[in-house]
């Protein structure tokens, strides 16, 4: 199954003599010997453009285009890394990004051309994909083969990837990812989802993020699988895209589940031949729901961005739980302060975590430690190894089975009437009801102390208006609900806010907290009815927090 190999340029170069299609963008087709030629001049050409002494580096800011596989072929072969550039940047923002990686040669296209104009870029050449300038510069490299042209040593411990992670301070860390690992992740899912060679790999999530090209890519190149590209997400092209090209396999991250359940539903949801959607962040209610009406499975998994520790699912697995360590991974989940590892979690009725205050932790490995570092920035490296062991930023419970459940990033933590609360458990338990499509739940500040629950709600299509009435019915009927838990204000969207990776910008949420344009719904008091929050209230509540000195904190 798939071609063995310890480096993606291994894996590259096994495609060379291989002429099925292999890549379909739009209506374009492309064999998997085509790719690889492709790949072959463009690291000929990088080769020749490098400047003596660069950093084998290249900066793609590109949509999901033909030119985005084509890079990370040619990477690998000449030993070479490619950093991903998000789009969404802006302005000096942008130009730290590119700048940070030390790339000598920024790949990007017309649409792009715009996010450009006044940044300073010293030392970078610009290469524009769709014009006849670069097609003029690629000719003489037309005969190149794999493997003749190189800038970099190559092997495993090669970079072949730097993706920025986004993080709800300071600027995006630019995570390192060799050859080795990034082959050994795609050939650790081919034999995890059983990926043939008639397969066809659907990437709609941005390469520019490690989601898509090591979950997605990577393992489509083991396998001698297909891939088949979509620009940008779309929710209402997904079935198409996936008749289109007899898509079997996808990945996802974020709230792009949501977004495909949103749309109108038609009898023939069900006529599709996907075999599977692997993700993170979908939710049980949510992956039931896709599971129902596109007959696909989701299955959940969680690796760090930053490969230092993973999870894996099994037969046995139980709802709600992502699965057991990684064997050859010592993970556990510890209080940071003390380093103690958490008890095991106990369950009440109906699934409810009644020890949550000491049960949630951070998930740390405290065995072998794959990490490979951040580019250039010695200060993140100190803050994610400690002691030897690597610290996810993740929190956690397992149960007494060992089984891993997770509760939403360390910034996710809610302290509610001095009880440690998980953001992501009340997001799982307020995604069942049945008007909403999206839910975030994030804390804002107290008057007082600690934290309030505050969730922002995007309603369903068929859903006509908030009923607040409906809504705290539903919650009563929620048995695994502590009274805790309940969001103290409701913040109603008709799209929630996301970020370019498609997870919901909870640092903008957090931000703005109550203080928003959005229709905002309260539980003032000791009452558990939601009213409307109005301008008097808002003006009250501040006079509460500037009572306590605390009306500071609102907005970080």
């Amino acid at each position: 199954m798939g071609t063995q190999g310890a480096t993606v340029a291994e894996l590259v170069q096994a495609r060379w003599a291989d002429h099925r299609p292999g890549l379909w963008f739009e209506d374009e087709v492309y064999s998997h010997h085509q790719v690889t030629a492709a790949a072959a001049a463009r690291a000929a050409l990088l080769a020749d453009l490098l400047p003596r002494g660069a950093e084998a580096h290249v900066a793609v800011l590109l949509d999901n285009t033909p030119e985005f596989p084509r890079w990370l072929s040619a990477a690998a072969l000449a030993g070479a890394a490619v950093a991903g550039i998000n789009p969404t940047r802006r302005g000096a923002e942008l130009a730290r990004d590119i700048l940070h990686t030390e790339a000598r040669i920024l790949i990007t296209e017309r649409a792009h051309l715009p996010l450009l104009d006044g940044l300073e870029l010293p030392g970078v050449r610009v290469l524009v994909t769709d014009t006849d300038a670069y097609a003029e510069l690629l000719k003489p490299y037309e005969g190149a083969k794999p493997g003749e042209h190189t800038v970099g040593e190559g092997g495993p411990r090669s970079r072949i990837l730097l993706y920025f992670t986004s993080g709800s301070t300071g600027a995006p860390k630019a995570a390192i990812c060799t050859q080795g690992r990034l082959a050994a992740a795609g050939q650790s899912l081919v034999r995890f989802h059983g990926v043939r060679l008639d397969d066809v790999h659907y990437i709609c999530m941005p390469m520019f993020h490690g989601n898509a090209v090591i979950a997605d890519w990577a393992p489509a190149l083991a396998a001698g699988a297909g891939v088949a590209l979509r620009r940008r997400f779309s929710a209402s092209a997904f079935l198409s895209d996936v008749r289109k090209y007899r898509a079997t396999y996808f990945t996802y991250v974020g709230r792009a589940v949501q977004y495909l359940l949103a749309t109108e539903p038609g009898d023939d949801d069900r006529d599709n031949p996907l075999r599977v959607g692997f993700g993170t962040e979908a939710g049980a209610v949510d992956a039931r729901r896709f599971a129902e009406r596109f007959g696909v499975k989701l299955v959940e998994g969680y690796g760090s961005s930053e490969g230092g520790a993973s999870i894996q699912r099994t037969a046995d697995t139980p709802p709600g739980a992502i699965g057991r360590a990684t064997p050859g991974d010592d993970l556990a989940v510890v209080d940071p302060a003390s380093r103690a590892e958490c008890p095991p979690a106990r369950f009440g009725p109906g699934g409810r975590l009644l020890n949550g205050d000491e049960a949630i932790g951070e998930l740390v490995n405290r065995g072998r430690n794959p990490f490979e570092g951040y580019w250039r920035n010695p200060e993140a490296d100190a803050a994610r190894v400690r002691d030897g062991w690597y610290w996810t930023g993740d929190l956690f419970y397992r149960d007494a089975a060992g089984f891993l459940y997770f509760a939403g990033r360390t910034d996710d933590r809610l302290r509610v009437d001095s009880e440690n609360l998980a953001a992501a458990m009340i997001e799982n338990i307020l995604a069942r009801w049945p008007a909403a499509s999206a839910v975030a739940v994030y804390a804002v500040p107290d008057p007082v102390a600690g934290d309030q629950v505050m969730a922002t709600l995007a309603l369903s299509a068929g859903a006509a208006s908030f009923s607040p009435s409906d809504f705290a019915r539903f919650l009563a009927g929620q048995s695994d609900l502590g009274p805790k838990m309940i969001p103290t204000y409701l913040r109603i969207v008709d799209r929630m806010p996301v970020t370019a990776t498609n997870k919901v910008h909870r640092v903008a949420l957090r931000r703005t907290g109550f203080r928003c344009a959005d229709p905002v719904w309260w539980r003032a008091g000791a009452s558990s009815a939601y009213r409307r929050f109005s301008p008097e209230d808002l003006a009250g509540l501040l006079g509460r927090y500037r009572e306590q000195g605390r009306e500071d904190l609102l907005g970080r």
